[in-house]
């Protein structure tokens, strides 16, 4: 995904905030596979998705905060 603002392709907070806010249906894809082998990453995911916990329309960022806490609370051999 080319970002606004950013012109590198690792998944910082800024760029993961923006794949989950504009991102379509092949960059979740390309989170989620990254996501699923390396916890750090999904522990990002949730950090940014939690930012947006109060806000009751920021649905994407609902739908990735309940995701990400799903993964983190399964062990590793079902990952």
């Amino acid at each position: 995904m080319v970002h606004r603002h950013l012109n590198h392709d690792r998944y910082t907070l800024a760029a993961l905030d923006d794949v989950i806010g504009r991102g379509q249906r092949r960059d979740w894809a390309q989170l989620r596979s990254a996501a699923l082998r390396d916890r750090e990453l999904m522990e990002k995911i949730l950090r940014i998705a939690e930012a947006h916990a109060q806000d009751a329309y920021a649905q994407r960022y609902h739908f990735w905060r309940q995701y990400a806490e799903w993964r983190l609370q399964k062990p590793p051999a079902e990952l």
